[in-house]
């Protein structure tokens, strides 16, 4: 070996017919290999110190993760989980033993061996063993079995594995101490009676095993040998635990007299089996939440408006950011109602910003785009398989929002069968995945919101009761654009200064004239007609002055006039009014798209609002086509 070749670690490492490495896991890489991983791995020793750990095993990070942590806390562990790729690019097939380094920083020294190398190496001494000894060793182990079986108890003593015989009839003919501590049993209680109907009736789920299916009395039916892990026996108190048990067939003469059993029970191994697997799950779930999460917020950044908070001076915005203020400290439940397009969704941002929330996400839900039959899935996730297309585990909006805010938008558009399956939610903050059994808890501070009259909806039965007072507990009112004309210079300022950015506009200006022109205007669409109406003024600007296409007056010409303004009344409006007021603006913008709902220049555009949204409100006020 030259002495590039050689390692710090000595010639017990370097010439080591074993093949070994040495990990350093919070470097994610390979301090050192010998010859012998060299030739196993298909790569050089050069090669292998240059190579991080997770690229030798792609793909298998998590498993990675595991068993190194597993090696670091116990000081020692193994696996056949991982399995590393081979220089020519073909998987094999390990098991991996490890145990930590002294010294810092903390190393692993890895042993490899060649699973498949070791099954033939087995077979092949098995077949040589059986040539060498030929007959006379195969009368000699009928000897020892019989011997066992007549009373060597000396044998049986020392052994720490349970060991116990039956003749051909499954009649037990002894019992090793080892196995009455583990049984719970005396021997004198097992001989002579049938062992299968007393350890080994039922399987671990609860179902009958019979004899005709038990591996130990096929033994002495077949003549051959079986190994069996993954059954249980049963205590004398009741209980069972999981076993790895070998039944050998005891002749003499040719004859088939009954089968010895040594069992060992494995409780351990299944716990530390199942708690690498727990770990497993709990790293795919946590990846799979962040994935989620991920692309939710992506979805989120794309789909937000570009302007970043309440805007406004008026009176009905200092009281609302003065509710703000007052709810965001609690937990309590509110319900945001308003106009469509008055920044419902922006209230519901400013409460869960000023709250203690804020660093955990805000969860938006357009309860009306959400099908009827994908309801559960999208509000609480689903199991894989759990109906066709579930092809993996989903995570749903409740389970997202744990911790932070869930923001329930149009929640008056969810179907009356569905309310039901949401307030026990709200109710016990515990749900099930579709598909699954399990229970999961959720910490949830719930925002909701809608433009409908939820009373009304409440007394003509389209939502239910508990539902709606579950929701009003804290009520938030958004005010329309006309009844905080003040405001509305400020916020065209916003949005102009937002489309002069991205038309690379410098000298686009709102004059007095244009904001007192936007101020008399009655806004039906809100906040969302106003950001339409700049923005398409900026478009048509020419030599920075904007062009509006506005109607000076919302009454001429039209079927009706609009009520009286509150400013004008010198109070809020009543519910009636409210009506009145909403059913002429859909009534005058009926009549100048000439009765036309959907489209483009529709009453639904003029007013900024969806089409279905004006469908709905043009039902609940009597409003038929014209």
């Amino acid at each position: 070996m030259t002495q590039e070749e050689s390692s710090v670690y000595g010639p017990a490492f370097d010439e080591n017919r074993e093949a070994m490495l040495v990990f350093e896991p919070m470097a994610d890489r390979i301090n050192e290999a010998n010859s012998a991983a060299a030739r196993l791995l298909g790569y050089s020793r050069a090669a292998l110190r240059a190579m991080p750990v997770s690229a030798l095993h792609p793909d298998q990070r998590p498993a990675l993760v595991v068993f190194t942590q597993a090696v670091l806390a116990k000081g020692q562990w193994w696996t056949h989980a991982l399995t590393p790729r081979h220089g020519e690019g073909r998987t094999l097939r390990l098991e991996y033993a490890a145990g930590t380094l002294a010294g810092e920083p903390a190393r692993l020294l890895v042993t490899l061996y060649d699973l498949d190398e070791r099954e033939r190496r087995r077979v092949d001494r098995e077949a040589e063993e059986h040539m060498r000894a030929g007959l006379p060793e195969w009368q000699r182990m009928e000897r020892i079995f019989r011997d066992i079986e007549r009373g060597n108890r000396l044998i049986l003593r020392a052994a720490g594995e349970g060991i116990y015989g039956v003749n051909a009839e499954g009649i037990t003919t002894f019992v090793n101490p080892a196995a009455e501590r583990m049984l719970g049993w005396r021997s004198a209680d097992l001989v002579g009676k049938d062992m299968h109907a007393t350890v080994h009736h039922t399987h671990a789920g609860g179902t009958h095993y019979p004899h005709h299916d038990c591996p130990i009395y096929a033994a002495f039916r077949d003549g051959a040998v079986h190994q069996v892990d993954g059954e249980v026996f049963w205590r004398k108190d009741g209980s069972c635990f999981p076993v790895e048990y070998t039944s050998t067939p005891i002749r003499e003469g040719g004859q088939l007299l009954g089968a010895v059993i040594v069992f060992r029970d494995v409780s351990q191994r299944r716990e530390a089996e199942d708690r690498l697997r727990s770990a497993l799950a709990e790293v795919d779930s946590l990846r799979e939440r962040l994935e989620q999460e991920n692309a939710y917020l992506k979805e989120e950044i794309r789909a937000e408006s570009h302007h970043q908070g309440i805007i406004g001076r008026s009176p009905a915005i200092e009281a609302l950011l003065r509710q703000v203020d007052v709810v965001a400290g609690t937990d309590a439940t509110v319900l945001v109602t308003g106009e469509s397009g008055t920044g419902k969704e922006l209230i519901a941002r400013a409460i869960h910003e000023a709250s203690r929330r804020r660093d955990r996400p805000l969860i938006r839900v357009n309860c009306a785009a959400i099908p009827r039959d994908l309801f559960e899935s999208e509000f609480f996730g689903h199991a894989r398989g759990a109906f066709t297309g579930a092809l993996r585990d989903r995570v749903g909006r409740f389970e997202l929002a744990d911790g932070g805010t869930l923001f329930l938008d149009e929640v008056g558009e969810i179907p009356l069968d569905l309310q039901g399956k949401l307030l026990r939610v709200l109710q016990e903050r515990q749900f099930e995945r579709v598909g699954e059994e399990r229970t999961r808890a959720v910490d949830v501070r719930l925002i909701a919101a809608t433009n409908r009259d939820l009373k009304e909806e409440v007394r003509r039965g389209r939502f239910r009761e508990d539902l709606y007072f579950r929701l009003n507990v804290f009520p938030v009112a958004s005010a329309p654009l006309r009844e905080r004309r003040e405001d509305v210079p400020l916020i065209a300022q916003h949005f102009l200064k937002a489309a002069a950015r991205r038309l690379n506009r410098s000298d686009l200006r709102l004059t007095e004239a244009d904001a007192r022109r936007l101020a008399r205007y009655d806004w039906p669409g809100n906040v969302r007609e106003l950001e339409n109406v700049i923005e398409r003024g900026a478009i048509l600007a020419e030599r920075g002055r904007l062009r509006f296409d506005l109607p000076e007056s919302r009454g001429s010409g039209l079927p009706q006039p609009a009520p009286e303004r509150p400013a004008d009344l010198g109070r809020p409006l009543t519910e009636e009014e409210r009506r009145a007021r909403a059913r002429s603006e859909i009534e005058a913008a009926l009549h100048l798209s000439g009765g036309r709902v959907f489209g483009a220049g529709g009453a639904a555009e003029l007013l900024g609002l969806k089409p279905t949204t004006l469908r709905s409100r043009m039902k609940v006020l009597g409003i038929g086509p014209t």
